[in-house]
């Protein structure tokens, strides 16, 4: 059993965490390509059967549950480390090094703002807030994908409509206008796009393009791009931007196409399906039409809009069937049960996970824990409940993103695959009940689970 408790302690007291999780893992032969001094960690059973997947040590319950669910588990696995303070000390150099790592990969994000030790002793903002910006520049990250029900969003990556680069950033003391500069990769714009127009031919979804062409030039270029992209193809259009982006934009859209592979856009020629093109904000209603109506879908949109499109369906879930709860309060009616018997399978976005995609190797799989800073408080001050108020951290996206990873990883493997939906189904035992507190049921799923291997 691990000794959880400290490992919460020492990163909520700013002790020597690195020393704590280095005395359980062992030095890894593995290097991120042309990272030969990164550090990088080993664990589990590396028995040569299953291709390890590498892990993010980042912050509060996302280093916590991880190392936790982890050694339950005992799959072989790599561990990078880049929680607040150390890839505050290391530059961000850590986010280098896991962005360039050679095999599947699970990243957690947790909130942006933080304070870390300066060199000086102070207290400051943690450099490059959660990291999220600059990790997916430094791994080549183009796109993010996350399916919740059935609609699936494309968030095209960088693609960030403000300023990443302090050394730019400015407010003007007279007019007090903001400079920011937008941040859009044209180059991995053309592959995000790519992906969403084959997940569209490969899945007869339709697909609903987010953009503002309208109301700003970076979408008219990125309109542009996806026009080049559909001619030759054999997709048919209903609605369309009333300007065509290619057409208005031909010169600098060129500009991307001309650094594109010559082989860019094989096979495209027999790619068909239903496209419909949106400004960016219609969208919101439309899918919740398409959540409702259960109508397949996929969005193309930038990091900006995607963000909040996917908000939405990881929140919108529960106001509505607390709203039908409602009407058939008010009708006299009683039912149980009847989202799942009307065919809905949207919980409420805690499970709804996302791969990231790389120009170069293969891809991340990502997760976020807005409130795990919290939680672990409540952990650390011994009363996760908060009086009964609140329920204990529930660890299972955890196994749900490892279980996903390792199945991207090990895709024939259907011996790991059978054993991983086990696993599940033995979480989901323990947890369906009373939620017993994390250490609690961390002493319960080491008793429940047999590890991989042993």
């Amino acid at each position: 059993m691990l000794d959880l408790m400290n490992i919460a302690r020492t990163e909520a007291a700013g002790g020597d965490l690195f020393g704590v999780l280095a005395a359980l893992y062992e030095p890894a032969e593995l290097r991120p390509t042309g990272y030969p001094d990164a550090v990088i960690w080993q664990g589990g059973h590396h028995d040569g059967s299953v291709q390890p997947v590498a892990h993010s040590l980042t912050d509060a319950y996302a280093l916590l549950g991880t190392v936790a669910a982890a050694d339950i588990l005992g799959l072989p696995f790599y561990a990078v480390p880049m929680w607040a303070q150390y890839r505050h000390d290391m530059k961000l150099a850590p986010l280098s090094w896991f962005g360039n790592m050679p095999c599947i990969s699970i990243k957690w994000s947790t909130a942006g703002d933080a304070y870390v030790n300066g060199d000086d002793g102070e207290r400051v903002v943690v450099m490059g807030k959660s990291g999220n910006a600059p990790l997916r520049t430094q791994a080549g990250v183009y796109c993010n994908v996350r399916p919740y029900g059935p609609i699936t969003v494309v968030r095209c990556m960088p693609c960030l409509p403000y300023s990443q680069d302090k050394s730019v950033f400015d407010v003007d003391p007279e007019t007090g206008i903001i400079h920011t500069e937008m941040n859009t990769p044209g180059i991995q714009m053309a592959y995000a796009v790519r992906r969403f127009l084959r997940m569209v031919h490969e899945t007869g979804a339709v697909g609903r393009v987010a953009y503002k062409p309208t109301q700003a030039q970076e979408d008219g270029v990125n309109a542009g791009i996806l026009s080049w992209m559909l001619q030759g193809t054999g997709f048919q259009i209903g609605r369309r931007y009333a300007v065509d982006g290619y057409v208005e934009h031909r010169e600098l859209v060129d500009r991307i196409i001309n650094l594109l592979p010559a082989d860019f856009k094989d096979g495209m020629e027999n790619w068909g399906g239903r496209i419909e093109q949106h400004i960016a904000d219609t969208n919101y209603g439309i899918l919740l039409w398409d959540l409702i109506q259960q109508h397949d879908a996929i969005i193309l949109a930038t990091d900006l809009d995607g963000d909040r499109l996917t908000d939405l369906l990881a929140d919108v879930s529960d106001p509505l069937r607390y709203f039908a709860g409602k009407v058939l309060e008010h009708v006299g009616a009683r039912a149980y049960y009847i989202w799942e018997e009307m065919g809905y399978t949207t919980g409420n976005g805690r499970d709804m996970t996302s791969v990231m995609y790389r120009m170069e190797g293969p891809p991340i799989h990502e997760q976020t824990l807005g409130s795990a800073d919290a939680m672990l408080l409540r952990l650390l001050d011994g009363d996760e409940s908060m009086g009964g108020t609140k329920k204990p951290y529930d660890p299972r996206i955890h196994f749900v993103l490892i279980r996903d990873a390792y199945r991207d990883a090990n895709p024939d493997h259907r011996e790991l695959h059978a054993w991983l939906d086990r696993v599940l189904r033995r979480f989901d035992k323990i947890y369906s009940g009373e939620r017993p507190g994390f250490l609690e049921g961390y002493a319960q799923l080491k008793e429940a689970i047999e590890p991989w291997g042993s």
